[in-house]
């Protein structure tokens, strides 16, 4: 495989500054957060930043094949071309596109290097196979190739290639980023774009209990072995055959949402699918499996009844995620400008989402260090980290090695059996810091200095996967989508979030900004961090 030699431009020049877009919260304005207040930019944090950004990019370019232009899905610490992996995805190939676009807007990379590359990773996606009738591209590829996989390199298990609504969601995100930001690529990149039908994930008849419609997380095109699923006939209209997940994308907080915010922006689904889906589960016993039980009210948008259910934490009321992590909750903000379209809604959760994860793991659980989000395990492995209170999954994904399970009265309901657990060896992961930098920048700086510098997190390609707080022990790989979401939030920190600029266009302040502005979340401060 040959693989471009990234190519550093001189030092970087000073680049307009834009920290956050909801100035009254509390986060931003320093009174909700360990770290707030004062310039969060002077001159060293923006060199860092730079620093940063530039090594990260080096990752980046190191797992890319020049001929293909693909990324590998992850590569080794040493950036050695033998550990890149032999697979890559839809996600890992918008990721390289709005990355490349980043490293080119920083200075780090020339605008001539910049358009062969995204020319080289279009031409390769246009000869890529892709399902016909909603023209969406499978979940896995061979980055040499651009074959569809149908084995799996590293044991030969058999893959039944899938659709996914989530990973062609990304892929999306990154050919709109081009289709603006590069001019000479602009056509390619709209035909490309306009060719993916997001209505064919799109259930109208949503899930179980929910008033609106929403997405399924994919589909087959043939029976998938043994796992769930639902034959339909594509939701798109299209006349074919398809194979769906058993379930459905039905938690407001969640990653997946970019899928609907780009149907809904493309006028394909009504934008009553933002309310398809649990802010949590709702209240009662009936539903004291969840992790808390919550409070909240209900209310009507467009005719459609929402139940607005909150969490708890450290009296700060919020909409959590799934499983409690970062980037289910963030990873969207950084292409969509969610908290200054909805300010009563993600303009109020977001912040108080990164003064959950920081008073989780600077105080409660005592790592010292925060950021949890699902990344390369230390020991071995992938897995999934956040706060366990902070998501709706009754085991959670743990904030340590020892999946320690928070498990708190439901009062009326059920008593918890370990509402005050210790916790054993936390694992944070840099991209949780950095995706958290719009709400609390100096924190967010400092936390990622001493995972750098105290824990030595910190290699040729920025900063590696994750580390164990306590043990020290480090992922020593990178893995192309958080290495692609720290790019695209240092991007946005020292450009004025040119990555959203790139990626709204006139149909989607149009269709989406209405739908979002108009949500109130039961999101509130309460007595949190400050107050």
């Amino acid at each position: 495989m040959k693989r471009i030699a990234a190519r550093l431009a001189a030092p970087l020049t000073a680049a307009v500054l834009v920290t956050g877009v909801i100035a009254a919260s509390p986060a931003v304005a320093g009174q909700g957060h360990p770290g707030g207040g004062g310039d969060p930019h002077p001159g060293h944090a923006t060199s860092t930043l730079e620093r940063y950004a530039a090594d990260t990019w080096a990752s980046m370019a190191a797992m890319t094949d020049d001929e293909t232009g693909l990324p590998a899905d992850n590569i080794g610490g040493d950036l050695a071309e033998d550990t890149a992996s032999a697979y890559t995805s839809p996600t890992n190939i918008g990721g390289y596109l709005w990355s490349t676009i980043t490293a080119r807007d920083l200075g780090i990379i020339g605008t001539d290097e910049a358009r062969e590359r995204m020319t080289a990773t279009l031409a390769t996606l246009e000869t890529l196979e892709r399902n016909a009738a909603s023209g969406m591209f499978y979940n896995w590829y061979d980055p040499d190739t651009g074959a569809k996989l149908t084995t799996w390199p590293e044991s030969g298990d058999v893959v039944h290639p899938f659709l996914s609504t989530v990973d062609n969601g990304w892929l999306a995100v990154g050919l709109r980023a081009v289709r603006e930001a590069e001019p000479a690529l602009a056509d390619r990149a709209q035909a490309l774009y306009a060719g993916m039908h997001f209505s064919a994930f799109f259930d109208p008849a949503g899930a179980a209990g929910l008033p609106a419609g929403t997405n399924r997380g994919g589909f087959w095109e043939e029976p998938p072995g043994d796992g769930c699923a639902v034959e339909a006939p594509m939701y798109n209209g299209s006349g074919a055959t398809a194979f769906y997940t058993c379930h459905h994308y039905d938690t407001t907080v969640s990653e997946s949402r970019i899928a609907t915010y780009l149907a809904v922006a493309d006028g394909t689904i009504p934008a009553t699918g933002l309310y398809g889906t649990h802010r949590t589960m709702p209240a009662g016993c009936d539903w004291a499996w969840q992790e808390q039980l919550p409070e909240g009210e209900t209310r009507s948008y467009d005719g459609v009844s929402v139940y607005e259910g909150t969490y708890s934490y450290d009296g700060m009321r919020f909409v959590p995620s799934w499983g409690g992590s970062m980037f289910e909750a963030l990873m969207p903000d950084l292409f969509i400008p969610e908290a200054q379209w909805g300010p009563t809604s993600w303009g109020v959760n977001h912040p108080i989402t990164v003064a959950v994860q920081e008073k989780h793991g600077l105080k409660d659980a005592g790592y010292g260090y925060w950021g949890f989000s699902p990344a390369s395990d230390p020991f071995g492995g992938y897995a999934e980290y956040g706060v366990d209170l902070a998501g709706m999954r009754s085991d959670g994904y743990g904030s340590d090695r020892e999946k320690t399970d928070v498990d708190i009265d439901r009062p009326g309901c059920a008593e918890g059996a370990n509402p005050d657990p210790e916790f054993g060896d936390g694992v944070v992961t840099p991209h949780a810091s950095f995706l958290a930098l719009p709400y609390d920048t100096r924190g967010a700086l400092k936390n990622l200095r001493n995972i750098e510098k105290k824990l030595g997190a910190y290699g040729p390609g920025g900063f590696y996967d994750a580390v164990a707080t306590g043990s020290g022990t480090i992922a020593k790989r990178y893995l192309s989508l958080d290495q692609s979401m720290i790019l695209a939030a240092i991007g946005n920190e020292l450009t004025g979030d040119s990555l959203k600029a790139y990626v709204v266009d006139d149909a989607m302040e149009r269709n989406l900004r209405p739908a979002i502005a108009q949500q109130v979340f039961g999101s509130a401060w309460g007595r949190g961090p400050g107050h």
